[in-house]
């Protein structure tokens, strides 16, 4: 389940990129996300802690745009076709669902290595967020 949770939060964002003409860069943003497809898939019991920080990301950012789309808040700015708010609220059930099903399970790792997979994956899904607003890679 986790690893589908990922597969459609990628899908829904490449949407995004093909209808937004960013393609490259939610492939950027994207990246970080795969290790808990690929590692899901497996069975990996450090899928939960590759999961949760992306999903915790995505679901942060969906939600800042829902605020905007209300009118609520302005941290998030731009203008969203249908298709592109359609697709917010498939990564965020995606991320809700994929935080629910890692917080359900039991990983048997050890603290300290979940705690560092899981801030490693953090860092690593923020930078590449930030790298994808760089000249070359947001103007794909």
């Amino acid at each position: 389940m986790l690893a589908f949770s990922a597969l459609f939060l990628i899908a829904a964002l490449y949407v995004v990129g093909v209808v937004s003409h960013g393609v490259l860069r939610h492939i950027v943003q994207t990246a970080p996300v795969w290790p808990t497809v690929i590692l899901g898939l497996r069975d990996s019991r450090w899928s939960k802690w590759t999961a949760l920080p992306c999903f915790m990301c995505w679901l942060l950012l969906m939600t800042l745009i829902w605020l905007f789309l209300l009118g609520w808040a302005h941290v998030i700015s731009g203008t969203f076709s249908p298709i592109e708010i359609v697709m917010t609220v498939v990564v965020g059930a995606s991320s809700v669902l994929g935080l629910v099903t890692g917080l359900r399970m039991r990983s048997g790792t050890s603290a300290a290595g979940a705690a560092v997979v899981c801030l490693l994956m953090l860092v690593v899904q923020l930078l590449a967020i930030r790298v994808s607003f760089l000249p070359g890679i947001a103007h794909d």
